[in-house]
Formats: structure tokens, sequence, C-alpha cells
């Protein structure tokens, strides 16, 4: 890597400090938080307003919001976003991790469909293929992706007295027991699949998150039986939660955590 500019890299922190808070600050704040002199920020942000990055706020004299110019290299950052190339780069990278299969899929309507896989290097391993569909409820990233709906649009999908897909002796058939299940989901933040889709396989997963937050995929990572255990399983769950909160970044969304 190049040598830094300190000009630069103090003009981008000043803008990363509008992600904060109400998203105002004046340049007392920028000297306080950021311990910079008083000449330099003042430079800075006249640079910075002239450019259109950052303007004052209405009514509050000295006081500056993110202006324009972030939305429009945000937004044309956005344009040219591709969910599987994305997905299929942090996919190798939980793979190189942990040499297991990671997946990433999408929903649609009651199926998942995988748009992109990176392959363990173990002898015995998954048998799947981007562009597979599989039913959303027998598998961990769509049991991750249905625990995000809404419950209005889930009943519709799944309604009472609906007998569900079998996979293996393992699915879920109930939509009442789904529901139990998503419900669990929700609180602890991650999906797991015993052996619901393939009898000799299971599966867990994590949420990935667009720019507004919302989930629009799950990153999942596969084990074979006799590679799986109670020690893996809060291993991969940490990889996994990882895995899809790097691919959310990618999206453009900030965790608030």
């Amino acid at each position: 890597m190049g040598r830094l500019v300190p000009a630069v890299t103090r003009a981008l922190d000043i803008l990363e400090l509008f992600l904060d808070g109400d998203g105002t600050l004046s340049a007392p704040d920028i000297v306080r938080r950021l311990q910079l002199p008083r000449t330099t920020v003042h430079e800075l942000v006249t640079t910075l307003a002239a450019r259109k990055y950052i303007v004052p706020v209405a009514g509050q004299p000295g006081r500056y919001r993110l202006g324009v110019r972030p939305y429009q290299l945000g937004a044309r950052y956005a344009e040219h976003l591709d969910l599987a190339a994305e997905g299929q780069q942090v996919a190798r990278s939980v793979a190189e991790t942990c040499d297991e299969t990671v997946h990433v899929a999408i929903l649609e309507d009651t199926d998942v469909i995988y748009i992109a896989k990176v392959d363990s290097t173990h002898a015995v391993r998954m048998v799947s293929a981007a562009g597979r569909r599989l039913p959303a409820h027998c598998t961990s990233v769509g049991k991750m992706l249905l625990a995000s709906l809404p419950e209005q649009e889930l009943a519709a999908r799944f309604p009472d007295g609906a007998e569900l897909t079998a996979m293996t002796p393992n699915s879920i058939t109930d939509p009442a027991v789904l529901r139990e299940t998503l419900a669990e989901i929700r609180t602890r933040g991650v999906a797991v699949e015993s052996r619901e889709s393939n009898p000799d396989v299971s599966c867990v997963a994590a949420p990935v998150r667009d720019r507004t937050g919302q989930v629009v995929a799950a990153l999942s990572i596969s084990v074979p039986m006799i590679r799986w255990s109670d020690e893996r399983l809060a291993e991969l769950e940490q990889l996994a939660v990882k895995g899809a909160a790097d691919l959310s970044e990618r999206l453009g969304h900030r965790s608030m955590a």
C-alpha cells in the first residue's frame, strides 16, 4: 500500500463523523472529536462545503450536515452493485476460513435460489450448485429469510393447514411448527438446519441486509455430519454472522452495533 495523504485522510475522517449522532456537527465538535488544530479543521470544512460534501444546517449557524455529493457518489456505487458477484467474493473468503461449503441465497415465494457457492476442499462435501432452487422451510438460508418476513406475508405463503414438502424425515411439515421455529430464529439472529434438506448435512445461516436494513439474502455454511458438533456449530455461527455482515457492508448496510 502506498503512503496515505494526511489532508485527504483528515477530510475523510470529518465526513465519517457525520454518520453518527443526529448527523450534524460544528467545527468545534470536529476539533474536539478528532483532536485536530482549529485552523486545519476550518480549512477542511471550508473546502468540503465549497465542494458540496457538507452544507450549513438551516437555522443553526455554524453547524453542518452532509451535502448532496456523498449521496451522488453512493448512488453511483449502488448502480454497480451485483449481489451475486459480491456474494461469491464473500463466500470464497468464508470458505477459505472454515474449509466448508458456503452458499448465498435469495427468497422467491416459498423457495430459495442459490446465487453464489464456494465448495469445501474436503473429499466429503455438499453437492449443490448456484441456481438451484429448494423449499425455503427445509434450509437454513430459507428459514433465515422467512424469519425476516412480516407475519401477514408469512401467513399468506404458509397458510394454516397446509402440508409442507418434506425433503428428509427431519424436514418441518407443519406451518405452526415452522412459525415457532422462525420466532426462535428472530431471537437468535441465526438459523440452523439439522439434516432437513439433506440427511447427511447440517447448516447454519445469517441474514444479509442492504443499505436500508432490509434482509435481501442469507449466507450459510454447510457441513457433513461427520464434521458436525456443538463446538463446531458455535464456531460456524460466528463465521456465518461475520460473513453476512461483510456482505451487508458491501451492499451499503451500516451496522448500528
